[in-house]
Protein backbone atom coordinates (compact mmCIF):
# COMPACT_ATOMS: atom_id res chain seq x y z
CA UNK A 1 0.00 0.00 0.00
CA UNK A 2 2.89 2.67 0.79
CA UNK A 3 4.73 1.50 -2.41
CA UNK A 4 1.52 2.03 -4.23
CA UNK A 5 1.13 5.32 -2.46
CA UNK A 6 4.61 6.53 -3.16
CA UNK A 7 4.48 5.56 -7.08
CA UNK A 8 1.00 7.73 -6.99
CA UNK A 9 2.71 10.96 -5.67
CA UNK A 10 5.44 10.28 -8.68
CA UNK A 11 2.61 10.51 -10.85
CA UNK A 12 1.00 14.50 -10.31
CA UNK A 13 -1.90 14.28 -12.12
CA UNK A 14 -2.72 10.85 -10.89
CA UNK A 15 -2.90 11.91 -7.37
CA UNK A 16 -4.77 15.04 -8.22
CA UNK A 17 -7.18 12.57 -9.78
CA UNK A 18 -7.58 10.29 -6.89
CA UNK A 19 -7.88 13.82 -4.77
CA UNK A 20 -10.72 14.70 -6.84
CA UNK A 21 -12.08 10.98 -6.50
CA UNK A 22 -11.98 10.83 -2.82
CA UNK A 23 -13.25 14.29 -2.29
CA UNK A 24 -16.17 13.53 -4.44
CA UNK A 25 -17.00 10.24 -2.53
CA UNK A 26 -16.86 12.16 0.75
CA UNK A 27 -19.02 15.63 -0.71
CA UNK A 28 -21.90 13.11 -1.56
CA UNK A 29 -21.73 11.35 1.41
CA UNK A 30 -22.67 14.57 3.17
CA UNK A 31 -25.03 15.88 0.35
CA UNK A 32 -27.15 13.33 -0.75
CA UNK A 33 -29.00 13.36 2.32
CA UNK A 34 -30.27 17.05 2.03
CA UNK A 35 -31.98 15.74 -1.12
CA UNK A 36 -34.21 13.66 1.51
CA UNK A 37 -34.29 16.23 4.60
CA UNK A 38 -37.97 17.01 4.28
CA UNK A 39 -39.13 13.58 4.14
CA UNK A 40 -36.54 12.18 7.28
CA UNK A 41 -36.74 15.87 9.36
CA UNK A 42 -40.94 16.37 10.97
CA UNK A 43 -40.81 19.80 12.00
CA UNK A 44 -42.49 19.54 15.17
CA UNK A 45 -45.66 20.73 16.02
CA UNK A 46 -45.28 23.27 18.90
CA UNK A 47 -41.62 24.91 17.22
CA UNK A 48 -42.15 28.19 17.21
CA UNK A 49 -39.54 30.77 15.44
CA UNK A 50 -37.71 33.24 17.14
CA UNK A 51 -39.68 36.55 18.22
CA UNK A 52 -37.78 39.77 16.70
CA UNK A 53 -36.11 40.28 19.19
CA UNK A 54 -34.69 36.95 19.94
CA UNK A 55 -33.73 37.04 16.81
CA UNK A 56 -32.05 40.52 16.88
CA UNK A 57 -29.64 38.20 19.75
CA UNK A 58 -29.05 35.86 17.42
CA UNK A 59 -27.22 38.15 15.04
CA UNK A 60 -25.34 39.71 17.48
CA UNK A 61 -24.25 36.37 18.64
CA UNK A 62 -23.20 35.55 15.59
CA UNK A 63 -21.63 39.11 15.32
CA UNK A 64 -19.32 38.50 18.47
CA UNK A 65 -18.06 35.44 17.35
CA UNK A 66 -19.84 33.94 20.43
CA UNK A 67 -20.28 30.12 17.92
CA UNK A 68 -16.67 29.79 17.93
CA UNK A 69 -16.04 28.93 21.40
CA UNK A 70 -19.69 27.63 22.25
CA UNK A 71 -21.46 24.76 20.34
CA UNK A 72 -25.35 24.31 20.48
CA UNK A 73 -25.65 21.02 19.81
CA UNK A 74 -25.65 17.79 22.43
CA UNK A 75 -24.52 14.27 21.35
CA UNK A 76 -26.40 11.12 21.95
CA UNK A 77 -23.72 10.76 24.41
CA UNK A 78 -24.83 9.48 28.47
CA UNK A 79 -22.48 12.01 30.11
CA UNK A 80 -23.49 14.87 27.71
CA UNK A 81 -27.10 14.06 28.39
CA UNK A 82 -26.58 13.73 31.82
CA UNK A 83 -24.96 17.73 31.98
CA UNK A 84 -26.90 19.34 29.41
CA UNK A 85 -29.99 17.70 28.87
CA UNK A 86 -31.89 15.59 25.82
CA UNK A 87 -29.62 15.60 23.14
CA UNK A 88 -30.11 17.55 19.67
CA UNK A 89 -32.77 16.89 17.19
CA UNK A 90 -32.39 18.20 13.44
CA UNK A 91 -35.91 19.41 13.69
CA UNK A 92 -35.24 22.12 16.64
CA UNK A 93 -33.11 23.81 14.05
CA UNK A 94 -35.63 23.81 11.63
CA UNK A 95 -35.94 27.21 11.93
CA UNK A 96 -31.95 28.13 12.15
CA UNK A 97 -30.39 29.84 9.02
CA UNK A 98 -27.63 29.40 9.31
CA UNK A 99 -28.42 26.50 11.98
CA UNK A 100 -25.27 26.90 15.01
CA UNK A 101 -24.45 23.31 16.24
CA UNK A 102 -20.99 23.28 16.11
CA UNK A 103 -18.53 21.07 18.02
CA UNK A 104 -15.96 23.53 19.56
CA UNK A 105 -16.34 23.52 23.35
CA UNK A 106 -13.68 26.14 24.92
CA UNK A 107 -17.27 27.28 26.68
CA UNK A 108 -20.41 24.94 27.85
CA UNK A 109 -22.57 23.71 25.28
CA UNK A 110 -25.79 26.28 24.76
CA UNK A 111 -28.10 24.38 23.04
CA UNK A 112 -30.45 23.80 26.39
CA UNK A 113 -29.32 26.71 28.19
CA UNK A 114 -32.99 28.68 28.55
CA UNK A 115 -33.98 29.43 31.99
CA UNK A 116 -30.89 27.87 33.46
CA UNK A 117 -29.57 31.61 35.06
CA UNK A 118 -31.24 34.88 35.54
CA UNK A 119 -31.28 37.37 33.68
CA UNK A 120 -28.98 39.60 35.64
CA UNK A 121 -26.84 36.41 35.66
CA UNK A 122 -26.62 36.95 31.93
CA UNK A 123 -26.34 41.12 32.34
CA UNK A 124 -23.27 40.49 34.57
CA UNK A 125 -21.95 37.50 32.99
CA UNK A 126 -21.82 39.59 29.63
CA UNK A 127 -19.93 42.61 30.91
CA UNK A 128 -17.83 40.71 33.01
CA UNK A 129 -17.31 36.72 32.79
CA UNK A 130 -14.99 37.09 35.73
CA UNK A 131 -17.31 38.78 38.31
CA UNK A 132 -19.51 35.09 38.21
CA UNK A 133 -17.00 33.03 36.95
CA UNK A 134 -13.34 33.27 38.40
CA UNK A 135 -11.92 31.25 35.94
CA UNK A 136 -13.54 32.32 33.16
CA UNK A 137 -11.52 32.78 29.75
CA UNK A 138 -14.16 34.70 28.30
CA UNK A 139 -13.55 38.26 26.46
CA UNK A 140 -15.99 41.22 28.29
CA UNK A 141 -18.93 42.74 26.13
CA UNK A 142 -19.44 46.42 27.74
CA UNK A 143 -20.68 47.70 24.53
CA UNK A 144 -23.30 45.68 24.39
CA UNK A 145 -25.41 48.35 26.92
CA UNK A 146 -26.15 50.77 23.85
CA UNK A 147 -28.95 50.92 21.99
CA UNK A 148 -30.54 47.64 19.29
CA UNK A 149 -30.57 49.16 15.94
CA UNK A 150 -34.21 47.65 14.66
CA UNK A 151 -34.40 48.68 11.12
CA UNK A 152 -33.53 45.46 9.69
CA UNK A 153 -35.85 43.35 11.71
CA UNK A 154 -38.52 43.53 9.08
CA UNK A 155 -36.47 43.09 6.03
CA UNK A 156 -34.92 39.94 8.12
CA UNK A 157 -38.47 38.20 8.98
CA UNK A 158 -39.29 38.79 5.44
CA UNK A 159 -35.73 37.35 4.04
CA UNK A 160 -36.65 33.72 6.76
CA UNK A 161 -40.15 33.54 5.37
CA UNK A 162 -38.90 32.81 1.68
CA UNK A 163 -36.81 30.69 3.06
CA UNK A 164 -39.97 28.82 4.98
CA UNK A 165 -39.78 30.32 8.66
CA UNK A 166 -43.58 30.81 9.28
CA UNK A 167 -43.53 34.63 9.87
CA UNK A 168 -46.64 36.26 8.33
CA UNK A 169 -47.29 39.20 7.05
CA UNK A 170 -48.73 40.75 10.65
CA UNK A 171 -45.05 39.24 12.40
CA UNK A 172 -43.07 41.13 9.27
CA UNK A 173 -45.11 44.86 9.75
CA UNK A 174 -44.79 45.02 13.78
CA UNK A 175 -41.14 43.91 13.89
CA UNK A 176 -39.52 46.70 15.69
CA UNK A 177 -42.60 47.40 17.76
CA UNK A 178 -42.75 43.60 18.86
CA UNK A 179 -39.12 43.96 19.33
CA UNK A 180 -39.28 46.53 22.03
CA UNK A 181 -42.45 45.89 23.15
CA UNK A 182 -40.94 42.26 24.50
CA UNK A 183 -38.99 44.42 26.45
CA UNK A 184 -41.06 46.70 28.24
CA UNK A 185 -43.77 44.05 29.85
CA UNK A 186 -46.55 46.99 30.43
CA UNK A 187 -46.38 48.42 27.21
CA UNK A 188 -49.31 48.41 25.01
CA UNK A 189 -48.19 46.05 22.89
CA UNK A 190 -46.41 43.20 25.41
CA UNK A 191 -49.61 41.15 25.14
CA UNK A 192 -49.37 41.35 21.26
CA UNK A 193 -46.17 39.57 20.98
CA UNK A 194 -47.39 36.93 23.15
CA UNK A 195 -50.55 36.49 20.69
CA UNK A 196 -48.35 36.55 17.75
CA UNK A 197 -45.29 33.98 19.19
CA UNK A 198 -47.41 32.39 22.31
CA UNK A 199 -48.27 32.71 25.67
CA UNK A 200 -45.04 30.99 26.79
CA UNK A 201 -42.92 33.76 25.00
CA UNK A 202 -40.67 35.87 27.99
CA UNK A 203 -41.40 39.64 27.86
CA UNK A 204 -40.00 41.44 30.39
CA UNK A 205 -36.81 44.31 30.86
CA UNK A 206 -34.19 41.40 30.24
CA UNK A 207 -31.17 44.28 30.90
CA UNK A 208 -32.73 44.97 33.85
CA UNK A 209 -33.94 48.69 32.95
CA UNK A 210 -37.38 48.69 30.56
CA UNK A 211 -36.74 52.57 29.74
CA UNK A 212 -34.05 51.61 27.18
CA UNK A 213 -34.20 48.67 24.38
CA UNK A 214 -30.35 47.78 24.01
CA UNK A 215 -28.28 45.32 22.68
CA UNK A 216 -27.92 43.34 26.24
CA UNK A 217 -31.66 42.89 26.04
CA UNK A 218 -31.86 41.24 22.86
CA UNK A 219 -28.78 39.06 23.40
CA UNK A 220 -30.25 37.79 26.77
CA UNK A 221 -33.51 37.05 25.15
CA UNK A 222 -31.90 34.91 22.62
CA UNK A 223 -30.00 33.39 25.05
CA UNK A 224 -32.99 32.24 27.74
CA UNK A 225 -34.71 31.29 24.33
CA UNK A 226 -32.13 28.22 23.56
CA UNK A 227 -33.80 24.91 24.06
CA UNK A 228 -37.41 26.57 24.51
CA UNK A 229 -38.96 26.77 21.47
CA UNK A 230 -39.96 23.00 21.32
CA UNK A 231 -40.33 20.14 24.16
CA UNK A 232 -39.75 17.70 21.04
CA UNK A 233 -36.51 16.43 22.53
CA UNK A 234 -37.78 15.72 25.90
CA UNK A 235 -40.61 14.14 24.63
CA UNK A 236 -37.98 11.89 22.72
CA UNK A 237 -36.58 11.30 25.87
CA UNK A 238 -39.12 10.14 27.47
CA UNK A 239 -40.51 7.88 25.03
CA UNK A 240 -37.10 6.36 25.43
CA UNK A 241 -37.22 5.76 29.13
CA UNK A 242 -40.59 3.88 28.96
Amino acid sequence: MLKLHYNLEKISMGLVGAIIVVASVGGIVEIAPLFTIEETVEIPDDLRPYTPLELAGREIYMREGCYACHSQMIRSLADEIDRYGPYSLAAESAYDHPMLWGSKRTGPDLARLGGKYSDDWHVAHLMDPREVIPVSIMPAYPWLTRSLDRRLLAPGLATLARLGVPYDDAMIENAEADALAQSQPDSDGAAAVQERYGEDVAVRAFDGDPARLTEMDAVVAYLQSLGTLTDAAHARLAEGTR
